[in-house]
């Protein structure tokens, strides 16, 4: 790779450079590069930093690179394989697009647990979530990556049958025709971190449609049915977890099952003051009648919206809340109900919309 060479250090500060022009970017510090020269070698980091913002077939990259055909195809494979490029096969052609930090290379490095560098890369990672403007950077745009799935058996009979199709979790699992289970990333950090958590770690995960055929074909997730995923689903409702999904309409490509001890976008809500999720379309209501001021869902929020008040109902901070529901779900008296935000949120149509929405939002639109 000659043609590439410009010292490992320019490598990877060009390959830093070309990420922080994705619509959700970087911020370029001392711990990014660690992470970048933890996942890329130097060889990789120069083909990286070449890529074009759009996927592109393979010979726009050989374009871009100027190396010959078969050794490029034998570089790629490898970024593939780790997730650091993510290859669509569309129709005789395979397009290839560098992969983001979130979601992209943070999720496929800790979604295998057979890394042996996993001890020092998630402390890095954990020194770069938390590093000055990261949280800003990936989660702070006005359009969000992430929206919030309300549990819908809490919303009453009266307006149920006006959830839309998008906003129901088990609805869009049908509709997606199954897809893949895998390793949860953000708990997985934290293992390795020695702050295990008390929820599942592993076949957690919800990918969907086309990007679960990518990550069930790398090694990234397994193949599961819908009435796997279904049951999944239960298992979080059972277990109080906030699900997330793909904050678009059409073919969402994921849902994950979140955590306030974990979970990035979850953390950046509590400790940074960063809305990292949409909210869905509805809020708790209490029936200050039936509340026994228990404070099971003051317990059982992960993002610490619901506030007790000694000898009476629990006030809940409007600005906060994403409505999950899993405060409703954890209410022993019945007293809370999800009802219809005043205001109607219309996510992105697909993801294209969802990101072009994002880079014009941040002038990065290419």
């Amino acid at each position: 790779m000659g043609h590439l060479a410009g010292g490992k250090e320019e490598a990877y500060q060009a390959l830093a450079e070309r990420l922080s022009r994705f619509p959700v970017g970087v911020v370029i510090n001392e711990t990014l590069m660690e992470i970048l020269k933890i996942l890329y070698t130097e060889g990789e980091a120069a083909v990286g930093a070449k890529f074009p913002i759009k996927p592109r077939p393979l010979e726009r990259i050989v374009e871009l690179t100027g190396m010959k055909e078969a050794q490029l195809v034998s570089v790629l494979e490898d970024m593939a394989q780790k997730g650091l490029v993510v290859d669509i096969p569309r129709g005789d052609k395979t397009y290839y697009m560098l992969s983001p930090v979130v979601v992209g290379f943070f999720e496929y490095s800790l979604m295998r647990a057979d890394r042996a560098d996993l001890a020092e890369l998630t402390k890095l990672y954990e020194l770069y979530f938390h590093d000055r403007g990261v949280a800003e950077e990936i989660f702070g745009s006005n359009t969000k990556m992430f929206r919030s799935l309300v549990y819908e058996q809490y919303i009453p009979e009266l307006i149920r049958s006006e959830v839309l199709s998008y906003e129901k979790a088990e609805t869009i699992i049908r509709d997606s025709g199954g897809g893949g289970l895998s390793l949860c990333a953000c708990r997985h950090k934290n293992y390795h971190l020695n702050k295990p958590c008390r929820f599942p770690m592993e076949d957690i995960c919800t990918s969907l449609s086309r990007p679960a055929d990518w990550l069930i074909r790398r090694g990234f997730a397994r193949r599961a049915s819908v009435d796997e995923l279904l049951r999944n689903l239960e298992r979080s409702h059972r277990l109080g977890l906030v699900l997330t999904g793909d904050n678009v309409i059409d073919e969402p490509a994921y849902i994950c099952h979140c955590c306030g001890c974990c979970c990035g976008p979850l953390q950046a809500i509590k400790e940074h003051g960063v809305g990292a999720v949409q909210p869905s379309a509805f809020l708790p209501v209490i029936d200050t009648d039936a509340c026994l001021s228990c404070d099971a869902c003051v317990d059982a929020c992960h993002i610490n919206a619901l506030e007790p008040v000694q000898s009476a109902e629990p006030v809940l901070n409007r600005e906060i809340c994403i409505g999950c529901g899993v405060c409703a779900a954890v209410c022993p008296s019945g007293a809370l109900e999800m009802e219809r935000r005043e205001e109607i949120y219309s996510p992105p149509q697909n993801k294209l919309d969802q990101i072009i929405r994002i880079a014009m939002e941040r002038g990065r639109f290419e």
